[in-house]
């Protein structure tokens, strides 16, 4: 008989996967007309293929029997065979942890759109899924490096309920690998040449997305209570950041925007997902405010520093996963750290001590050194042997027709003459 914390964990799971066909519109969106079905195709190229992956061996390297604490042994329980024999009702939370593998890999590709070969990506996401992210997860919710292993006993044990470490600060690390990997686009000195072709694909992209983040956050809660502190939480934290942006680009003299209000609901997001059953919910609106204030400020960085990240997956992820890793140390609350059996005080805001704040610091910087420098290694590997770049050429035509032989819009001029215009 399914308990009411089965069933409440299939329909997150389906949220949550629902999200990434939301990450699809987001980035198609904000892309160029010429390559947003490529930018859509990536999302979709990601569930199909991280879930035979996850099924296969990533739901062992993820959660199966440790090895010296670094991931988990791949022949565990390979092809799910032995859970489909012995205790099938866990194959739920197999597939909910499916769908976080699967929209961390798609958030990837929103850093090299417009000009990365959809070859390359398909060898791309089975590498990396495999050697960062389920090792990453283990790291931080199985038996790691960052939870009892060497790390965790040195530091503390990292807190990150959702995802702040390995989903968001580990896309964002990744994301600016592969934009440096791949080099700047030919005309990414003139943004205005980058404006997104359809806003309303955005807007309706960051809707199915914070629908769905109810799933992603709330999916595992422990109780009633418990999933009533991440609702909350996850309805005030991106509310807050929304309004932040907004005001950001008010008192630096610009107006405010839809694509300010997308930016700002994904900021808040992102930046609620480690902290969000940790944290009152005060601390998710001072949370959620001030990632909209540094997710404003942070994604024009890459203008100044010179690397091309398209669509500003580490403006945005980076930057408020990091953030909402790192607050979980200035405004947990022990009574919330406690349900999941953390041994914390609480946070230093909340009379915690430094304890907690330096154990997600560790966490947060051996996460940024892993990610980068595994990301880095399968990038290069790629791009030296069967490139992970399209031509200049196919870059100027359009990725989605030569890429696809396909094109998001087919106008018939035809049809589109006016009346006067028509025989």
């Amino acid at each position: 008989m399914l308990e009411a914390l089965d069933v409440w964990m299939i329909v997150a799971g389906a949220l949550v996967l629902l999200m990434t066909p939301g990450l699809a519109f987001f980035y198609g969106g904000l892309t160029q007309t010429k390559s947003a079905l490529n930018m859509m195709m990536m999302s979709f190229a990601s569930i199909g293929i991280v879930a035979v992956v996850w099924a296969l061996w990533g739901y062992s390297v993820a959660e199966g029997e440790g090895i010296a604490h670094l991931f988990g042994n791949p022949g565990t329980d390979f092809g799910l065979y032995t859970i489909v024999s012995e205790a099938p009702e866990e194959l739920i939370g197999v597939g909910f942890g499916a769908t976080f593998a699967i929209i961390t890999t798609a958030l990837i590709s929103g850093a090299i759109a417009d000009r990365a070969k959809f070859s390359a990506w398909l060898v791309f996401v089975p590498v990396w899924v495999t050697l960062v992210y389920c090792p990453l997860a283990f790291w931080v919710w199985g038996d790691g490096l960052l939870t009892t292993g060497p790390i965790g006993s040195f530091a503390g044990e990292a807190v990150d309920y959702a995802g702040g470490l390995v989903v968001h600060m580990c896309a964002g690390v990744a994301a600016l690998v592969l934009a440096l990997v791949l080099g700047k686009r030919r005309t990414f000195s003139t943004p205005e040449k980058h404006k997104p072709h359809n806003v309303p694909f955005v807007l309706l992209g960051a809707s199915v997305l914070w629908f769905g983040w109810f799933g992603f956050n709330g999916g595992a809660a422990e109780d009633a209570g418990q999933a009533g502190v991440i609702w909350i939480n996850t309805l005030l934290a991106p509310a807050a950041a929304l309004v932040a942006w907004i005001l950001t680009l008010r008192l630096s003299g610009r107006r405010p925007t839809a694509m300010g209000v997308a930016s700002g609901i994904v900021a808040g997001l992102v930046a609620i997902t480690p902290a969000c059953a940790y944290v009152d919910p005060v601390g998710a609106i001072v949370l959620g405010a001030v990632a909209g204030v540094l997710c404003c400020l942070a994604i024009n960085l890459k203008y100044k520093l010179g690397y091309d990240d398209s669509l500003d997956v580490v403006g945005l992820h980076f930057v408020a996963g990091l953030w909402g890793t790192v607050a979980i140390g200035l405004l947990g609350r022990g009574e919330l750290l406690a349900i999941d059996e953390f041994d914390y005080a609480g946070g230093l805001f909340y009379g915690g001590g430094l304890d907690l704040l330096w154990a997600q610091l560790v966490a947060s910087l051996v996460t940024l050194t892993f990610t980068l420098v595994a990301t880095a290694i399968i990038a290069y590997a790629i791009h030296a042997t069967i490139g992970f770049r399209v031509s200049t050429e196919v870059e100027s035509v359009g990725i989605d027709t030569i890429e696809h032989a396909e094109e998001a819009y087919i106008i018939d001029s035809a049809a589109a003459a006016s009346p006067s215009q028509k025989v």
